[in-house]
């Protein structure tokens, strides 16, 4: 094989070898790129979790108020079959064991007054009956607000709120209440056969002698997060961003040409780069 043959496979294999990656890094590479697209095809799917979820509470809001769950279904009542559905359920206030839950809402800060409903057959349903600021955060400021005799309350059902708010847990001894647990609120206020769920009481739903003095209802927000397709989005273009890195790292080798240079042997760096009698041809990579 003459001496420039030689110089190229020589050329040739150190390339190819410079181009093989090694194996944990490709192994490494492969697993990244598809834990990025399983994380994408998760956002799509729970994209339209979300989107059926969305569509079912709209749904509920807006049907017919219906009695709510009966006292032998009550452990059955669960988030994904009952909340936000509109119901009705008729009794007398307990208004002398209310509690107030701070609140942030439309309105600006203040606190959710929740209210036992005590109903003929002797159960009790915590009625969210609504907004109040601050400066009226006492009972004595709202006296005709609420109302004594027989009422009828229609709301939407809500869960429980079991592990606090803003970031804070509910102080029972200290009165001091972030969230609507309804098993902390009875048994901080001595309530027996409570509904496992409160209702939010609607707007239209206060039959109280002074409505401006009474809570203000109807401000249930309803509202879920949906940025699944832009994570989808951005976990798809990282995969594809990754993928034309690994096509640059171990795949542009493959693409590259030997370019040869002829060096006369009198050049001015000849002597610096002479090893033999081939000395006036180089092979570089592009």
């Amino acid at each position: 094989m003459s001496e420039l043959g030689t110089v190229t496979s020589k050329a040739g294999r150190a390339r190819r070898k410079a181009a093989r990656p090694s194996f944990w890094l490709t192994v490494l590479s492969l697993t990244a790129f598809a834990a990025l697209i399983a994380l994408g095809v998760w956002q799509i799917e729970r994209r339209a979790w979300k989107l059926a979820l969305i569509d079912r509470v709209e749904q509920r809001v807006h049907a017919p108020a219906q009695p709510i769950p009966s006292p032998a279904s009550w452990p059955a009542v669960s988030a994904a079959s009952d909340e936000y559905r509109h119901v009705t359920v008729a009794g007398r206030f307990l208004h002398d064991r209310e509690t107030l839950v701070q609140a942030v809402t439309e309105e600006g800060p203040g606190y959710w007054v929740l209210t036992p409903l005590k109903r003929d057959d002797g159960t009790q349903v915590l009625i969210n009956r609504g907004f109040v600021p601050p400066e009226r955060r006492e009972a004595s400021m709202r006296r005709n607000g609420n109302p004594d005799g027989e009422v009828e309350i229609t709301g939407l059902l809500r869960m429980t709120e079991p592990k606090g708010g803003f970031l804070r847990n509910n102080v029972p001894q200290h009165n001091r209440w972030y969230s609507r647990d309804v098993a902390a609120i009875a048994a901080a206020r001595g309530l027996h056969d409570v509904a496992p769920f409160f209702v939010d009481a609607d707007a239209g739903s206060q039959t109280a002698q002074g409505p401006i003095e009474g809570p203000i209802g109807g401000l249930t927000v309803i509202r879920f997060p949906n940025n699944h397709l832009i994570y989808a989005l951005t976990w798809f273009a990282l995969a594809f961003m990754l993928a034309g890195k690994l096509f640059v790292t171990f795949g542009g080798g493959l693409f590259r040409r030997g370019r040869f240079v002829h060096e006369p042997a009198g050049g001015s760096d000849a002597a610096a780069r002479r090893t033999g009698s081939d000395a006036g041809t180089i092979v570089e990579q592009t």
